[in-house]
């Protein structure tokens, strides 16, 4: 059962009602008096899937699990999501990949120490050391029920941090610092600006290094960064997973959906994988490549165990140029923004387009886009492209409206897995769902160019390769132009047959380039990072090179910092 979407007032028990064991005088389903809200009997259940079917709010699943699996290491209640084995802690960096609601974060919560696994009833320590007798994970165990274990946890949501935390970032981080190295890790994650801010004046992406900061200047044995590339751009993203390595003979965890940043930060990689809301089955440790290939595979070779369809990419050729057809050109833009300016050179946008936009944050994506969108004037310049624009922002408005009184296409409620939200206020969505609906609710207006700002926040992986491979599609069979602006390079290399760069610096300047190819521009945007790139040979994926490895040092004096085959 998922309790957040079962809502028993509403559909009156229909659950119950419908049940055929119910009706037949069976206790399958009663009501839980604290709660409200049904409770299924695993044991009387025959597993008929009425209640499933009938369910208007798809609360209800019912999954035959293997005997093999065994018992869960926890659950949360009668009826509630279960996690399968745990992530093996080990010197280095050891990446957890899987889609949302699939158990990552209880994981994590469980190595910790905030969580102590339950094995499904209330078990003691001592029965779960003997459950993982004679594996890696024993002694790890051992220590953490003698108190033994000092773990620091960075959480997923940095943004709720600000009501919890009260002064400057200075007099925060000097406080916490107990490795001496706070003046090292401020430099490497480039925070010197942010330091005399006071906390709650942030952006998102400072609140997110701040706290990686906080994490990285603890003595602990145990690091646990729950995604910890959120809010942040290419460059920043890759400043955190240098500086995560350079903590040495530790052990690190990291829950990350950003592949390229795992690919490189990692040392190992654990899959967690199952029903989403519903069971986690932790992988067996693997090398972080073949873990995350097997992950894009769907098919778990150790295990033997096919857990969905493959996720292919495909090393396309740029379409020419010229055998595009033009919708619209635009003219050299400016604009200014306090002590920000942007200029952009006079572009084109062609039909049938998925045109990536790549950048620093605080170099002037946005702000193109909303002028594109109408929603800023350009100085001096009268910008009317005379076609239709359809924009999804960066930050998602709410309201006490429903879901459905927005009016999204069938389909892409469908697609995109909110058709239970249709009664659900938008200012109760999760970040995920609102990410979503928003996304449905551009796609499902009537418009010639699509503007998506960051569509890959609260996503997960799989989440993120569905839509690029969607929004490609939903480009050609429609004749439309999609333009995306994100910080996931492995999505906007899956998506884009074009790029558009922005370079500049923070908050003081931007200048965009025109529309590129994907290699030239992917080119352009990784000399400007100091990165280079390769593609995996089995799944196509772009890895970036270790830095100043033989393939970097190699691409670099090519200047082939990307290529597409």
């Amino acid at each position: 059962m998922e309790k957040d979407r079962c809502k028993p007032k509403d559909c009156n028990f229909l659950c119950m009602r419908i049940c055929p064991r119910v009706k037949m005088g069976d206790e399958t389903i009663t009501v839980n008096k604290e709660e409200n809200k049904p409770v299924i009997s695993e044991g009387l259940c025959s597993g008929c899937g009425i209640c499933i079917k009938k369910c208007p709010y798809e609360a209800i699943h019912i999954i035959n699990l293997p005997e093999e699996i065994g018992e869960p290491v926890h659950q949360y209640g009668k009826n509630g999501f279960r996690i399968y084995n745990l992530p093996t802690p080990k010197p280095g960096v050891v990446g957890i990949v899987g889609c949302n609601g699939i158990g990552k974060t209880t994981a994590l919560s469980i190595l910790s120490g905030s969580i102590k696994p339950n094995l499904g009833e209330n078990a003691d320590w001592s029965e779960i050391i003997e459950r993982f007798r004679g594996n890696e994970i024993q002694n790890y165990l051992e220590k953490l029920s003698q108190g033994n274990v000092k773990a620091v946890y960075k959480p997923q949501h940095v943004d709720r941090i600000a009501k919890h935390v009260k002064g400057t970032v200075k007099a925060l981080l000097e406080k916490g610092d107990e490795t001496g190295e706070l003046k090292n890790v401020v430099k490497n994650l480039d925070l010197e600006n942010a330091l005399d801010k006071d906390i709650n004046a942030l952006s998102g992406g400072e609140l997110q290094r701040v706290a990686i900061a906080a994490a990285l200047t603890k003595n602990a044995d145990i690091y646990l960064l729950d995604e910890p590339s959120s809010y942040l751009d290419v460059k920043e993203r890759l400043n955190v997973a240098r500086a995560v390595r350079s903590l040495k003979d530790k052990y690190i965890m990291v829950v990350e959906h950003d592949l390229v940043v795992l690919d490189y930060l990692s040392d190992y990689v654990h899959v967690i994988f199952g029903v989403r809301g519903a069971y986690g089955i932790v992988s067996n440790i693997k090398s972080v490549r073949v873990g995350i290939n097997e992950y894009l595979a769907g098919f778990l070779k150790s295990e033997n165990m096919r857990f969905r369809d493959e996720i292919k990419f495909d090393v396309r050729s740029p379409k020419e140029t010229k055998k595009r057809k033009k919708l619209v050109e635009y003219p050299a833009l400016e604009k200014t923004l306090g002590n920000f300016k942007l200029k952009t050179i006079n572009g084109v946008i062609y039909l049938e387009q998925t045109l990536g936009i790549l950048g620093p944050n605080a170099t002037g994506k946005t702000t193109f886009v909303k002028m594109l969108a109408g929603v800023l004037k350009p100085d001096d310049t009268e910008l009317e492209l005379g076609v239709r624009v359809s924009y999804k922002p960066q930050y998602i408005p709410t309201s006490n409206a429903t879901v459905k009184s927005l009016g999204l296409k069938n389909n892409l409620a469908e697609h995109f897995g909110i058709i239970h939200l249709a009664d659900s206020k938008i200012n109760t969505l999760s970040g995920g769902e609102l990410q979503r609906v928003a996304i449905s609710d551009c796609l499902s207006k009537d418009a010639d160019i699509y503007l998506l700002d960051e569509p890959s926040a609260y996503l997960d992986v799989e989440e993120r390769l569905s839509l690029g491979k969607f929004l490609r599609r939903f480009a050609v069979e429609n004749k439309k132009s999609v333009l995306v602006v994100d910080h996931d390079l492995l999505l906007v290399d899956y998506l884009s047959d074009g790029l558009m760069v922005f370079s500049g610096v923070s908050g003081v300047n931007g200048t965009a380039s025109g529309s590129l190819s994907l290699k030239e521009g992917m080119n352009k945007f990784l000399r400007e990072m100091g990165v280079t790139f390769r593609r995996d040979p089995d799944s196509g994926r772009p890895r970036a090179n270790k830095p100043d490895s033989v393939k970097d040092r190699e691409q670099k004096d090519s200047g082939d910092y990307y290529y597409v085959g």
